[in-house]
């Protein structure tokens, strides 16, 4: 292995085939090391490589340059099939500092073996604390066993440009391209696309940066790995959960979303911001959280299912608004982004911690329906489902996606546009007055909804208790009676649902459960683990409320049943905690009460994705057996 001082002959170096590379790059924020990311990540879609990719975001907005807490940047991983989620350690690693790569390596996130490829201006920087702590850190570096390369990135960047601060992504861009065989011509639209808005010189600016890295990695480096792609017949598209989620609402036919900006959900309406209006709708930006989920309330009503966007923090403030949902029977599409919590908590950073919030975070009894996709697909097929069960149920419908599945990036086919995914247009027919608004059928619970404007079919909506009629209603026959049928619709959804496949054996030693976007990570483990002989299966639950039938007998035919999950829980024998006063998982609490057996958990709040590597020592212990090589 070569040293950055070294220069190579090019036909000196041996181009290695891999299955997959896990790539990060990380920087201070600003330094455009996401941007980098996200485009080496669109190339491999286009040249037909599996892809998922996963930002690396600090907590602050503008932490300390050059400190451990600063790291931003992001995951890419890339492979011959396709990518469900972001794998376990690190490959290779492009740092714009040093110091940045301390958190990552405190997250477990490389391995002895890895490849630092470090920008080496620090080396001569005037302060000497500064050198200081780069020869101290490469030090370090070496002891950890990573192989590390010296990259002159900023000299290199000025040859070309007088800010290399606003370079250097694309110059690293190159970088990678060669050395892990990217076409280059693709590498030059992705710029082109990347910089569409900008001037021509500056699009010109970033190409020669990508062509001189590119040069400078032919030149200088033996680090050179093709990852052969998987022929496809069907043609791709690339896009993060948030961009997906804002295309299915309009090809759901929502004509309105009302929102209020809130991290990691603002960058779904965006996306939408760009094409809503030109596909007839609009994008209401609401004062705050309360008036964005009560404008959409009001369009609902008024006969145009609406959706409104946003995190935890802004479904606590929605609550009273969504028990109105759910007394009134006004169809409503929440889209739930998780991120940490409680209160603001980690607003850049992963976390499936709203579930018991969206199931049970109301007065009374207040059923609604709650899906949760798994995949980036998934997040664009969801909503268009959310909209059709919305007004089916007379129901707010939730789809919990989370900060994975909002910034990952993956490739999956381009959707054939189907008629029956739009909304239908307005009933304007004369209202059968003999059909009261609230016509409960006895076996289902639902109801005929009028439509305000409908010859006949005004009434009035009240979130006080209520007859058939919508009078204000206290009597306790008719309070019970309406609280048995808004109940009675989720169990008339359920009877149309089907089991959860098990992936793997249908019985064995232990069953891991899943919701949300941790399914690759789980899959992929238990894969894993059964390639080494382990007796370990999994299921994975998209419906939430009401749940997927047939769980029970699932599980029963398992010795252990255990949920995989991105929330906290209590583990026996930390200090206070034993088996009677332990807190569950949030999964594993809920399906406790729903199917009354033994269930046990996995899960963490380290405010990161969930890793096959994790859930690979968690199965060790629990069989008693080597799982990791």
């Amino acid at each position: 292995m070569s040293s950055s001082s070294e220069v190579l002959d090019p036909g000196t170096s041996t181009k290695k085939t891999l299955k997959q590379a896990i790539v990060e790059i990380v920087s201070d924020s600003g330094e455009g090391a996401q941007k980098c990311g996200q485009s080496l990540g669109a190339i491999s879609a286009r040249m037909g490589n599996g892809v998922w990719t996963v930002e690396i975001i600090p907590a602050e907005i503008q932490p300390p340059a050059r400190s451990k807490a600063g790291a931003s940047g992001i995951r890419v991983r890339m492979g011959q099939e396709k990518i469900t989620n972001m794998g376990d350690h690190a490959d290779l690693v492009v740092a714009l500092n040093e110091q940045v790569l301390f958190g990552r390596i405190d997250q477990k996130a490389y391995k002895e073996g890895t490849y630092l490829l470090i920008e080496n201006k620090w080396a001569g920087h005037p302060r000497p604390e500064i050198r200081k702590d780069y020869e101290e850190a490469l030090k370090k570096f070496h002891e950890y066993g990573y192989q590390i390369f010296e990259i002159p990135m900023e000299v290199e960047c000025l040859k070309i440009v007088s800010d290399a601060r606003k370079g250097k992504n694309m110059w690293v861009l190159g970088l990678l391209c060669h050395i892990y065989d990217r076409e280059i011509n693709i590498a030059e639209d992705q710029i082109r696309y990347v910089f569409r808005k900008k001037s021509d010189q500056i699009i010109q600016d970033n190409l020669d940066l990508l062509h001189a890295g590119y040069a400078w990695a032919l030149q200088n480096l033996d680090l050179h790995f093709t990852i052969p792609p998987q022929p496809s017949n069907r043609e791709m598209v690339v896009m993060n959960g948030n961009e997906a989620v804002s295309l299915g609402v309009m090809a759901a036919g929502i004509e309105v979303c009302s929102m209020y900006p809130i991290t990691p959900a603002t960058s779904a309406t965006h996306a939408m911001s760009e094409t809503m209006q030109s596909a007839g709708g609009i994008i209401h930006q609401a004062e705050d959280e309360i008036a964005a989920i009560g404008f959409a309330i009001g369009s609902s009503f008024a006969g145009k299912t609406a959706v409104t966007i946003t995190s935890g923090p802004g479904i606590a403030l929605k609550t009273e608004f969504i028990g109105l949902a759910v007394m009134s029977e006004v169809p409503l599409v929440i889209v739930d982004v998780q991120r940490g919590g409680p209160s603001t908590g980690l607003p850049t950073k992963v976390e499936q911690g709203d579930l018991l919030a969206v199931l049970y975070g109301a007065v009374g009894d207040a059923p609604k329906i709650i899906i949760a996709p798994a995949t980036i697909e998934e997040c664009f097929h969801y909503i268009i489902l959310a909209r059709k069960l919305a007004e089916s149920f007379r129901s707010p419908v939730f789809v919990l996606t989370d900060a994975n599945l909002a910034t990952g990036v993956q490739p999956f086919p381009r959707p054939d546009i189907k008629s029956d995914w739009f909304a239908p247009s307005i009933d304007q027919s004369k209202w059968n007055e003999q059909i009261r608004p609230y016509e409960w059928d006895s076996e289902t619970g639902i109801s005929q909804r009028p439509v305000p404007g409908q010859k006949g079919g005004m009434y009035t909506l009240t979130g006080l208790a209520h007859d058939e009629d919508s009078h204000v209603a206290y009597d306790p026959a008719i309070n019970q009676r309406a609280a048995e049928n808004r109940s009675r619709k989720l169990a008339a959804l359920g009877k149309t649902l089907k089991p959860p496949k098990v992936h793997g054996d249908e019985e064995g030693d232990l069953l891991l459960v899943g919701w949300g976007s941790t399914q690759g990570a789980i899959e992929e483990a238990v894969s894993r683990a059964r390639e080494q002989g382990a007796s370990v299966s999994s299921v994975h639950l998209h419906f939430l409320s009401p749940m997927e039938p047939g769980l029970k007998e699932i599980f029963e035919r398992f010795k252990k049943v255990m949920t995989v999950e991105i929330n906290y829980s209590d583990t026996v024998g930390h200090p206070m905690i034993n088996e009677e006063n332990r807190r569950y998982a949030q999964l594993a609490w809920y399906l406790r009460a729903h199917t009354l057996m033994d269930i046990d958990c996995f899960s963490n709040v380290y405010g990161q994705p969930m890793s096959p590597y994790r859930i690979l020592q968690m199965m060790e212990k629990e069989l008693d057996m080597t799982l990791i090589e």
